[in-house]
Protein backbone atom coordinates (compact mmCIF):
# COMPACT_ATOMS: atom_id res chain seq x y z
CA UNK A 1 0.00 0.00 0.00
CA UNK A 2 1.47 3.72 -0.60
CA UNK A 3 0.62 6.52 -0.38
CA UNK A 4 0.94 10.66 -1.06
CA UNK A 5 2.25 12.13 2.02
CA UNK A 6 3.34 15.64 3.23
CA UNK A 7 4.52 16.78 6.96
CA UNK A 8 5.05 20.60 5.84
CA UNK A 9 3.80 23.09 4.06
CA UNK A 10 5.47 25.54 1.83
CA UNK A 11 5.08 27.03 -2.15
CA UNK A 12 6.27 24.55 -3.97
CA UNK A 13 3.87 21.46 -3.47
CA UNK A 14 6.02 18.78 -5.06
CA UNK A 15 8.79 19.43 -3.55
CA UNK A 16 7.10 18.94 -0.25
CA UNK A 17 5.02 16.04 -1.18
CA UNK A 18 6.19 11.91 -1.57
CA UNK A 19 5.13 8.71 -1.73
CA UNK A 20 5.51 6.49 1.26
CA UNK A 21 4.35 2.97 1.94
CA UNK A 22 2.08 2.20 5.26
CA UNK A 23 -0.36 -0.87 6.14
CA UNK A 24 -4.22 -1.09 7.08
CA UNK A 25 -5.35 -3.32 9.28
CA UNK A 26 -8.14 -5.30 8.43
CA UNK A 27 -11.87 -3.38 7.89
CA UNK A 28 -13.52 -3.00 11.35
CA UNK A 29 -17.38 -4.03 12.18
CA UNK A 30 -19.16 -1.99 9.72
CA UNK A 31 -16.28 -0.85 7.62
CA UNK A 32 -15.17 -1.01 4.10
CA UNK A 33 -11.21 -1.57 2.47
CA UNK A 34 -11.34 0.26 -1.02
CA UNK A 35 -8.94 0.06 -3.60
CA UNK A 36 -8.90 3.54 -5.03
CA UNK A 37 -9.23 3.62 -8.61
CA UNK A 38 -8.56 7.22 -9.57
CA UNK A 39 -8.31 10.49 -7.84
CA UNK A 40 -8.02 14.01 -9.41
CA UNK A 41 -5.58 16.58 -8.30
CA UNK A 42 -7.69 20.13 -7.57
CA UNK A 43 -6.52 23.63 -7.30
CA UNK A 44 -7.91 23.37 -4.06
CA UNK A 45 -5.79 20.05 -3.30
CA UNK A 46 -2.49 22.21 -4.58
CA UNK A 47 -3.64 25.59 -1.84
CA UNK A 48 -4.16 22.86 0.72
CA UNK A 49 -0.70 22.01 0.00
CA UNK A 50 0.97 24.87 0.46
CA UNK A 51 -1.38 26.18 3.31
CA UNK A 52 -2.79 28.80 1.65
CA UNK A 53 -7.14 26.98 1.47
CA UNK A 54 -9.76 28.13 3.68
CA UNK A 55 -9.60 24.37 5.53
CA UNK A 56 -6.25 22.74 6.75
CA UNK A 57 -5.86 19.24 7.80
CA UNK A 58 -3.43 18.61 10.70
CA UNK A 59 0.27 17.19 9.70
CA UNK A 60 1.32 14.80 8.57
CA UNK A 61 -1.87 14.68 5.85
CA UNK A 62 -2.14 12.48 2.61
CA UNK A 63 -3.08 14.95 -0.42
CA UNK A 64 -6.74 14.48 -2.30
CA UNK A 65 -10.30 15.71 -1.38
CA UNK A 66 -11.87 13.33 -3.71
CA UNK A 67 -11.74 10.10 -5.75
CA UNK A 68 -13.66 6.90 -6.90
CA UNK A 69 -12.50 3.26 -5.78
CA UNK A 70 -13.90 -0.46 -5.56
CA UNK A 71 -14.73 -1.82 -2.59
CA UNK A 72 -12.08 -4.90 -1.88
CA UNK A 73 -13.40 -5.66 1.29
CA UNK A 74 -16.30 -5.65 4.27
CA UNK A 75 -16.12 -5.70 7.93
CA UNK A 76 -18.28 -7.79 10.47
CA UNK A 77 -22.11 -7.00 9.61
CA UNK A 78 -21.59 -5.09 6.15
CA UNK A 79 -24.12 -5.91 3.22
CA UNK A 80 -23.65 -3.41 1.28
CA UNK A 81 -21.97 -2.02 -0.35
CA UNK A 82 -20.74 -5.12 -1.81
CA UNK A 83 -17.35 -6.16 -3.13
CA UNK A 84 -16.78 -5.07 -6.56
CA UNK A 85 -19.09 -2.02 -6.15
CA UNK A 86 -18.10 1.49 -7.27
CA UNK A 87 -18.10 4.00 -4.65
CA UNK A 88 -17.76 7.64 -4.63
CA UNK A 89 -14.81 8.61 -1.77
CA UNK A 90 -15.46 10.03 1.63
CA UNK A 91 -15.12 13.85 0.57
CA UNK A 92 -12.04 15.27 2.13
CA UNK A 93 -10.55 12.00 3.22
CA UNK A 94 -7.07 12.07 1.61
CA UNK A 95 -7.42 10.43 -1.74
CA UNK A 96 -3.85 10.02 -3.33
CA UNK A 97 -3.60 6.34 -2.02
CA UNK A 98 -3.96 2.84 -2.97
CA UNK A 99 -5.96 1.85 -0.05
CA UNK A 100 -8.54 3.16 2.28
CA UNK A 101 -10.70 2.15 4.80
CA UNK A 102 -14.26 3.37 5.40
CA UNK A 103 -17.42 3.43 7.21
CA UNK A 104 -19.66 1.26 4.75
CA UNK A 105 -23.28 3.26 5.82
CA UNK A 106 -21.45 6.98 4.71
CA UNK A 107 -20.33 5.38 1.06
CA UNK A 108 -22.50 6.24 -2.15
CA UNK A 109 -22.62 3.59 -4.78
CA UNK A 110 -21.83 4.62 -8.33
CA UNK A 111 -23.11 2.48 -11.26
CA UNK A 112 -21.67 -0.05 -12.61
CA UNK A 113 -21.52 1.99 -15.95
CA UNK A 114 -19.48 5.23 -16.96
CA UNK A 115 -15.62 6.31 -17.43
CA UNK A 116 -13.95 5.77 -13.87
CA UNK A 117 -11.66 8.83 -14.13
CA UNK A 118 -14.66 10.84 -15.63
CA UNK A 119 -16.55 9.94 -12.08
CA UNK A 120 -13.28 10.68 -10.06
CA UNK A 121 -14.28 13.86 -10.50
CA UNK A 122 -17.88 14.31 -9.27
CA UNK A 123 -17.23 15.67 -5.65
CA UNK A 124 -15.72 18.96 -6.45
CA UNK A 125 -15.89 20.43 -9.83
CA UNK A 126 -19.37 19.70 -11.52
CA UNK A 127 -21.62 20.75 -8.28
CA UNK A 128 -19.80 23.78 -7.99
CA UNK A 129 -20.43 24.94 -11.49
CA UNK A 130 -24.48 23.65 -11.02
CA UNK A 131 -24.68 25.40 -7.94
CA UNK A 132 -22.51 28.82 -9.32
CA UNK A 133 -25.77 28.54 -11.90
CA UNK A 134 -28.50 28.20 -9.35
CA UNK A 135 -27.78 29.43 -6.32
CA UNK A 136 -27.23 33.22 -6.78
CA UNK A 137 -29.59 34.17 -9.18
CA UNK A 138 -32.44 33.10 -11.00
CA UNK A 139 -31.85 32.26 -14.75
CA UNK A 140 -34.49 31.16 -17.19
CA UNK A 141 -33.85 29.65 -20.68
CA UNK A 142 -32.58 32.09 -23.16
CA UNK A 143 -30.95 33.96 -20.32
CA UNK A 144 -27.29 34.66 -20.43
CA UNK A 145 -24.35 34.18 -18.29
CA UNK A 146 -20.44 35.27 -18.46
CA UNK A 147 -17.39 33.93 -16.74
CA UNK A 148 -13.88 33.73 -17.05
CA UNK A 149 -11.30 30.60 -16.87
CA UNK A 150 -13.78 29.35 -19.04
CA UNK A 151 -11.32 26.41 -20.14
CA UNK A 152 -10.97 25.77 -16.74
CA UNK A 153 -12.52 22.09 -15.22
CA UNK A 154 -15.04 24.02 -13.43
CA UNK A 155 -15.42 26.39 -16.49
CA UNK A 156 -16.06 23.56 -18.74
CA UNK A 157 -18.91 21.66 -16.58
CA UNK A 158 -20.33 25.32 -16.36
CA UNK A 159 -20.80 25.40 -19.97
CA UNK A 160 -22.20 21.99 -20.62
CA UNK A 161 -24.71 22.49 -17.69
CA UNK A 162 -25.75 25.95 -19.33
CA UNK A 163 -26.52 24.59 -22.47
CA UNK A 164 -28.09 21.34 -20.99
CA UNK A 165 -30.82 24.11 -18.89
CA UNK A 166 -31.17 26.42 -22.07
CA UNK A 167 -28.88 29.35 -21.29
CA UNK A 168 -26.28 31.09 -23.20
CA UNK A 169 -22.37 31.88 -21.75
CA UNK A 170 -20.19 34.44 -22.74
CA UNK A 171 -16.66 32.64 -21.90
CA UNK A 172 -13.37 34.75 -21.12
CA UNK A 173 -9.93 32.88 -21.34
CA UNK A 174 -6.43 34.02 -21.08
CA UNK A 175 -4.74 32.99 -23.97
CA UNK A 176 -5.93 32.17 -27.89
CA UNK A 177 -4.77 28.34 -27.91
CA UNK A 178 -8.01 27.72 -25.31
CA UNK A 179 -10.39 29.55 -27.27
CA UNK A 180 -10.69 26.27 -29.99
CA UNK A 181 -11.64 23.91 -26.74
CA UNK A 182 -14.13 26.04 -25.25
CA UNK A 183 -16.33 26.33 -28.69
CA UNK A 184 -16.16 22.99 -28.93
CA UNK A 185 -17.80 22.67 -25.91
CA UNK A 186 -21.08 24.45 -26.86
CA UNK A 187 -19.97 27.98 -25.43
CA UNK A 188 -21.59 30.43 -27.19
CA UNK A 189 -19.03 33.21 -27.02
CA UNK A 190 -15.74 33.20 -26.31
CA UNK A 191 -13.45 36.18 -25.98
CA UNK A 192 -10.37 36.97 -24.64
CA UNK A 193 -9.49 38.71 -21.27
CA UNK A 194 -8.53 42.27 -21.22
CA UNK A 195 -10.05 45.93 -20.68
CA UNK A 196 -12.31 46.45 -23.50
CA UNK A 197 -14.32 43.32 -22.51
CA UNK A 198 -17.66 44.69 -21.57
CA UNK A 199 -17.85 46.67 -25.11
CA UNK A 200 -16.83 43.23 -26.81
CA UNK A 201 -19.37 41.34 -24.63
CA UNK A 202 -22.10 43.79 -25.57
CA UNK A 203 -21.11 43.65 -29.41
CA UNK A 204 -20.97 39.79 -29.35
CA UNK A 205 -24.42 39.33 -27.60
CA UNK A 206 -26.28 41.91 -29.02
CA UNK A 207 -26.35 44.51 -25.48
CA UNK A 208 -28.05 41.24 -23.73
CA UNK A 209 -28.57 41.95 -20.68
CA UNK A 210 -26.33 39.31 -18.31
CA UNK A 211 -27.67 38.73 -15.04
CA UNK A 212 -24.82 36.60 -13.59
CA UNK A 213 -20.87 36.97 -14.10
CA UNK A 214 -19.09 34.01 -12.81
CA UNK A 215 -14.85 35.33 -11.62
CA UNK A 216 -12.03 32.87 -10.73
CA UNK A 217 -9.63 34.62 -11.64
CA UNK A 218 -9.27 38.12 -9.59
CA UNK A 219 -7.43 40.81 -9.96
CA UNK A 220 -8.59 43.14 -12.65
CA UNK A 221 -10.57 39.97 -14.47
CA UNK A 222 -13.11 40.76 -11.80
CA UNK A 223 -14.03 44.27 -12.66
CA UNK A 224 -14.28 43.59 -16.07
CA UNK A 225 -16.35 40.75 -15.43
CA UNK A 226 -18.48 43.41 -12.99
CA UNK A 227 -18.24 45.69 -16.10
CA UNK A 228 -19.63 43.49 -18.51
CA UNK A 229 -22.84 42.81 -16.37
CA UNK A 230 -26.45 44.57 -16.31
CA UNK A 231 -26.94 47.12 -14.08
CA UNK A 232 -27.79 45.58 -10.52
CA UNK A 233 -26.37 42.05 -11.94
CA UNK A 234 -24.17 39.79 -9.60
CA UNK A 235 -20.48 38.71 -9.64
CA UNK A 236 -19.68 35.56 -7.78
CA UNK A 237 -16.11 34.66 -7.07
CA UNK A 238 -15.23 31.49 -6.50
CA UNK A 239 -10.95 31.47 -6.93
CA UNK A 240 -8.76 33.26 -7.08
CA UNK A 241 -6.07 32.16 -10.52
CA UNK A 242 -4.63 35.55 -10.69
CA UNK A 243 -3.21 35.16 -7.19
CA UNK A 244 -3.94 38.53 -6.79
CA UNK A 245 -7.24 39.92 -4.46
CA UNK A 246 -10.43 40.71 -6.64
CA UNK A 247 -10.50 44.38 -7.89
CA UNK A 248 -13.38 46.46 -8.53
CA UNK A 249 -13.43 50.33 -9.54
CA UNK A 250 -16.34 52.20 -8.12
CA UNK A 251 -17.53 53.22 -11.00
CA UNK A 252 -18.23 49.40 -12.29
CA UNK A 253 -19.13 48.30 -8.89
CA UNK A 254 -20.88 51.22 -6.88
CA UNK A 255 -22.59 52.93 -9.90
CA UNK A 256 -23.38 49.71 -11.50
CA UNK A 257 -24.98 48.35 -7.91
CA UNK A 258 -23.11 45.28 -9.03
CA UNK A 259 -23.51 42.96 -6.19
CA UNK A 260 -19.82 40.75 -5.49
CA UNK A 261 -20.37 37.74 -3.90
CA UNK A 262 -17.94 34.44 -3.08
CA UNK A 263 -18.64 31.03 -3.30
CA UNK A 264 -16.97 28.14 -1.47
CA UNK A 265 -18.33 24.90 -1.93
CA UNK A 266 -17.53 23.67 1.48
CA UNK A 267 -19.86 26.21 3.19
CA UNK A 268 -22.83 23.96 0.51
CA UNK A 269 -21.86 20.54 2.00
CA UNK A 270 -21.75 22.29 5.75
CA UNK A 271 -25.17 24.13 5.38
CA UNK A 272 -27.04 22.34 3.14
CA UNK A 273 -29.23 19.11 3.94
CA UNK A 274 -28.13 15.36 3.04
CA UNK A 275 -31.77 15.08 1.12
CA UNK A 276 -30.44 18.11 -0.85
CA UNK A 277 -26.97 17.07 -1.63
CA UNK A 278 -28.17 13.62 -2.93
CA UNK A 279 -30.45 14.57 -5.67
CA UNK A 280 -27.90 17.22 -7.32
CA UNK A 281 -24.85 14.26 -6.60
CA UNK A 282 -27.84 11.83 -8.60
CA UNK A 283 -28.26 14.53 -11.11
CA UNK A 284 -24.46 14.97 -12.01
CA UNK A 285 -23.94 11.13 -11.74
CA UNK A 286 -26.73 10.30 -14.12
CA UNK A 287 -25.37 12.99 -16.48
CA UNK A 288 -21.41 12.12 -16.19
CA UNK A 289 -22.06 8.05 -15.96
CA UNK A 290 -24.13 8.32 -19.90
CA UNK A 291 -21.10 10.48 -21.30
CA UNK A 292 -23.44 13.69 -21.33
CA UNK A 293 -21.20 15.79 -18.92
CA UNK A 294 -17.19 15.01 -19.01
CA UNK A 295 -14.64 17.31 -18.50
CA UNK A 296 -11.36 16.80 -20.52
CA UNK A 297 -8.17 14.98 -18.78
CA UNK A 298 -4.74 15.99 -19.76
CA UNK A 299 -2.99 13.07 -18.67
CA UNK A 300 -2.74 10.23 -15.64
CA UNK A 301 0.18 9.17 -12.76
CA UNK A 302 -0.19 6.58 -10.90
CA UNK A 303 1.15 7.39 -7.06
CA UNK A 304 4.68 6.94 -7.36
CA UNK A 305 4.79 9.88 -9.52
CA UNK A 306 3.23 12.09 -7.04
CA UNK A 307 5.65 14.60 -7.73
CA UNK A 308 5.98 14.83 -11.34
CA UNK A 309 2.18 14.74 -11.17
CA UNK A 310 1.63 17.64 -8.86
CA UNK A 311 4.05 19.90 -11.21
CA UNK A 312 1.86 18.84 -13.93
CA UNK A 313 -0.97 20.01 -11.98
CA UNK A 314 0.63 23.78 -11.22
CA UNK A 315 2.41 24.54 -14.28
CA UNK A 316 0.81 26.43 -16.85
CA UNK A 317 -1.05 26.39 -19.93
CA UNK A 318 -2.32 22.94 -18.58
CA UNK A 319 -4.80 21.62 -21.39
CA UNK A 320 -7.07 19.45 -18.72
CA UNK A 321 -7.15 17.82 -15.71
CA UNK A 322 -4.13 15.76 -14.26
CA UNK A 323 -5.73 12.53 -12.66
CA UNK A 324 -3.84 10.17 -10.08
CA UNK A 325 -4.42 6.67 -10.83
CA UNK A 326 -3.08 4.51 -7.85
CA UNK A 327 -3.47 1.28 -8.68
CA UNK A 328 -2.80 1.00 -11.93
CA UNK A 329 -3.85 2.55 -15.52
CA UNK A 330 -7.89 2.74 -16.49
CA UNK A 331 -8.54 2.90 -19.79
CA UNK A 332 -11.03 6.02 -20.38
CA UNK A 333 -14.53 4.69 -21.77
Amino acid sequence: MKKAEYASRGPVPQDIIACVDFELPAPAAGEVLIEVLAAPINPSDVLTITGAYGMLPPLPAIGGNEGIGRVAALGVGVTTPAVGQRVLLPVGSGTWRTHMLATASQLVVLPSVGDALQLSMLTVNPPTASLLLSEFVTLEAGDWVIQNAANSAVGSYLVQLAKRRGLHTVNVVRREGAIAGVKALGGDVVLLDGPDLAQRVEAATGSAKIKLGVDAVGGLSTEYIARSVRVGGTVVNYGGMSGIRCTIAPDAFVFRDVTLRGFWLAWWFRNSSPMVQQALFAELTKHIAAGELSAKISATYSIEQIKVAVGAAVAGERDGKIVLTPNGPIEAS
